[in-house]
C-alpha cells in the first residue's frame, strides 16, 4: 500500500516526537543513575574515613534502587560486623586486665605463702595453717584458669561439641554426688530433687557437666546462700533443671547481663571470679539446642533454670 507526502509528514512527526521524548526521559534517568552513583561513592569515601554510619537515599521508583538496596544492605552488615568487632576488641582488652589482676593476685599470695613456710618463718600449727592456705589458693588459681580455658575454646572456630542421645536425671545424679561433701564442708544445706524416671536427651555429656558445675559453684561463690536446691521436672517436652539458692540475690537492673562475658554484679554479691563462668554456661546451653534463664529477688532468692528438649 502506497501512502502519500500528506500522510508520512505527519507520521514523520510523531516519531520525531516520540524520540525526543524518549531522549529526554533517557536524559532524566541518566541524571537519576549518575546522582545516585555519585552518592555511592561519597558513602564510600566516608565508610573509609571513619563514618560508617551512612546510607544512600532512593526513591522506589528510581531505576537504581534493586541496586541501592543491596548496597545499603552490604553497609548495614559491615557496620554490624564493626561493631561486633570493636566489642570483641574491647572484651579482649577486658580480659587481659582481669587475667592480669585475678591471676596475679592468688599467684602472689600463693608464692608468699610457700617462700614463708620453705624458708623456716613460720613452724608448727601456723606452718600447717600456711600451707593449707596455699593449697586453697592454687585450687582458686586452677579453677579461674579451667574457666578461662573453656571459654577460650567455646570462642574458637575449632570448637565442636559430641552430641549423643543421653538419660539425664542419671548423668545428673552422678555429677551432683561429687558436691555434697562440699556442700557439707561449706555448712550448706541442700536438696537434691532428681526423678527416677528415664528422660532422654540429646546433649554433649562434658558440656552438660560444665553448666551444672559452673551453676552450683556460682551459689557457692557469689550467693553468700545458706541453701541450695536443684531440681529436675518435665514441662511441654521439655526437662527442666533449677539451681536455686536463697542468698543475696541479683538486682532487677543486672538480671539482663549475668550472661554477658565478663560481667560482674553488683556490691552485693562476691567479686570473686572471672566473669565468665555464667557466660560459659550460657553459650553451652545454646550450643546443645536449650535456653537458659534467671530469676532473683533481692535478699530472697536467686534460681537458674535449664531447659532442654526431650526426645
Amino acid at each position: 500500500m502506497k501512502m502519500d507526502v500528506q500522510t508520512v509528514i505527519p507520521l514523520l512527526l510523531l516519531l520525531s516526537i516520540g524520540l525526543l521524548l524518549l531522549s529526554i526521559f533517557a536524559f532524566s534517568k541518566l541524571g537519576h543513575i549518575r546522582r545516585s552513583l555519585k552518592d555511592i561513592e561519597e558513602t564510600l569515601a566516608d565508610i573509609q574515613s571513619g563514618n560508617e554510619n551512612r546510607k544512600v537515599l532512593v526513591k522506589p521508583s528510581d531505576v537504581m534502587a534493586p541496586l541501592v538496596y543491596q548496597f545499603n544492605e552490604i553497609v548495614y552488615d559491615y557496620e554490624n560486623k564493626l561493631i561486633s568487632l570493636k566489642k570483641a576488641d574491647k572484651a579482649s582488652k577486658q580480659l587481659m586486665t582481669s587475667l592480669s589482676h585475678d591471676v596475679r593476685t592468688p599467684l602472689t599470695t600463693l608464692i608468699g605463702y610457700l617462700d614463708a613456710v620453705h624458708s623456716g618463718i613460720v613452724m608448727g600449727d601456723e606452718r600447717e595453717e600456711y600451707i593449707e592456705i596455699a593449697r586453697r589458693r592454687a585450687y582458686d588459681l586452677k579453677e579461674y584458669i579451667d574457666v578461662l580455658f573453656d571459654w577460650f575454646r567455646l570462642n574458637s572456630d575449632e570448637f565442636t561439641l559430641s552430641i549423643e542421645s543421653v538419660e539425664i536425671a542419671e548423668l545428673s545424679r552422678n555429677i551432683l554426688k561429687d558436691w555434697i561433701p562440699i556442700f557439707h564442708e561449706k555448712k550448706l544445706d541442700f536438696e537434691i530433687d532428681i526423678p527416677e524416671k528415664q528422660l532422654m536427651v540429646n546433649l554433649d555429656s562434658d558440656g552438660y557437666s560444665r553448666v551444672v558445675n559452673n551453676l552450683v559453684q556460682n551459689v557457692i561463690a557469689h550467693s553468700q546462700a545458706s541453701q541450695i536446691k536443684i531440681t529436675m521436672s518435665e514441662d511441654s517436652k521439655m526437662v527442666l533443671l533449677r539451681v536455686e539458692d536463697n542468698g543475696v540475690g541479683i538486682a532487677k537492673e543486672n538480671l539482663q547481663h549475668v550472661f554477658e562475658r565478663l560481667y560482674k554484679c553488683d556490691k552485693g554479691r562476691s567479686e570473686k571470679g572471672s566473669g565468665l563462668g555464667l557466660s560459659i554456661v550460657s553459650q553451652m546451653v545454646e550450643r546443645m539446642g536449650g535456653q537458659i534463664s534467671v530469676e532473683s529477688d533481692i535478699g530472697k532468692y536467686t534460681v537458674f533454670t535449664v531447659r532442654l528438649p526431650l526426645i
